[in-house]
């Protein structure tokens, strides 16, 4: 059965593809799973429908429907057995594969990347236009999450590192154009490549996102944070995402927690866990709307380039524990849609769900909040910076 989408969101796909004369390509860093960047490039497929993608590698099974029905044009990585759960040790050759990436002839290359899909080789007399999710995050933040504070595992890496740094700038040099998904990225862009970018937001799907049926009546929508029966992270289990610190406060609160998701951590936050928190791994998006509209709040410990998920949760009438760096601060409004809190330690997420407790929060101005955020928005702004790419 087909989808049906809102009329003005088909319009708005329309005129995003008639933008292009010609061919467009399509280009994505990896295919193994469904985050908030494949979202992303669903619309994209949606209003390419016979686009081929280019990407380093990826499983069809992992892919969905929209996207597995592109043809793939693979990097020679993906002929390696286990790539797909093995990848990230291969940081350093990550490089040569994006350059050895045979992207299809096309008039516009649209590359979604965070990681080296950006330094894709255009063809001859192509536009690349890369919707920057953040430049490589391993290179350039978070060093102590991703590789830790040993000195000797630090002598090896930093060299590396500082050599794809120098390469990551280098290869930015051959976009024509980037977006960035919020300030907060634009400002990395700025300051790690030298290039300018606008800010389009991602969109939310405020069409499968919804409250639960009589949450937005007047009878019920105004309510303190304390109804519902538990907090809910929804997270990718990696360690920038700071969930240990969500775990740790909940447990030993004693307060319901669940946390959806799969990732490296998943072992380390079950050992950390007590009996209020439940790591429930990887779940439908059915169960995931569910869990939305059940949960009391959502908890957003880490610090995120956009963050998606805390707009999936408003747009189902949920208020946010943020905390208060990054791109939450441009998707969640302070008392109305959420609380901040300024430092990712015990105390100061302690101190955010006690605020979250008295605060009244009406999930009318919640919803209306996410709902600015949706995907006509977001194809509309992108229909403007093709507009400005294409000569």
């Amino acid at each position: 059965m087909s989808t049906r989408f809102p009329d003005n969101e088909q319009d708005a796909l329309r005129a995003l593809a008639q933008t292009v004369q010609g061919p467009v390509c399509l280009g994505h860093d990896w295919l193994t799973g469904m985050r908030g960047g494949e979202r992303v490039l669903e619309y994209f497929c949606r209003a390419w429908p016979d686009a081929p993608i280019a990407t380093l590698l990826g499983d069809p099974a992992l892919m969905s429907e929209t996207i597995a029905s592109h043809p793939v044009v693979f990097s020679p990585l993906n002929r390696l057995p286990g790539i797909v759960r093995h990848y990230r040790k291969l940081l350093p050759v990550l490089p040569w594969a994006s350059r050895a990436t045979r992207v299809p002839d096309c008039r516009l290359l649209l590359t979604t990347s965070h990681c080296v899909a950006k330094s894709f080789r255009k063809p001859e007399g192509a536009r690349h236009l890369c919707v920057c999710f953040t430049p490589m995050r391993y290179a350039w933040t978070f060093y102590e999450e991703y590789f830790g504070t040993n000195p000797l595992k630090g002598a090896v890496v930093k060299p590396v590192l500082a050599a794809l740094r120098a390469w990551d700038r280098q290869t930015a040099k051959g976009v024509d154009r980037f977006v960035a998904i919020s300030q907060h990225v634009a400002k990395r862009i700025r300051d790690f490549y030298g290039r300018e970018a606008d800010v389009v937001y991602p969109p939310v799907d405020i069409v499968r996102c919804t409250p639960e049926p009589g949450a937005l009546d007047p009878a019920h929508a105004v309510s303190t944070g304390g109804t519902g029966a538990y907090d809910l992270i929804v997270s990718a289990l990696v360690p920038y995402k700071r969930v240990d610190l969500a775990v740790r406060v909940y447990s030993r609160l004693n307060r319901p927690l669940k946390v959806v998701g799969v990732g490296g951590c998943a072992e380390e936050l079950r050992r950390l866990a007590g009996p209020s928190v439940e790591i429930l791994g990887r779940r439908s998006d059915a169960e995931v709307l569910q869990l939305y509209r059940g949960c009391r709040a959502l908890v957003f410990p880490g610090e995120e380039d956009y963050g998606i998920v805390p707009l999936e949760a408003e747009a189902c009438g949920k208020p946010v524990l943020a905390y208060a760096k990054g791109g939450a601060l441009e998707t969640v409004r302070k008392d109305v849609c959420g609380v901040f809190f300024a430092e990712q330690t015990e105390d100061a997420l302690e101190d955010a769900i006690a605020r979250s407790l008295t605060t009244r929060f009406d999930a009318r101005d919640i919803r209306r909040h996410a709902e600015a955020f949706g995907p006509v928005q977001f194809l509309e702004g992108m229909t403007r910076q093709i507009e400005q790419v294409l000569p």
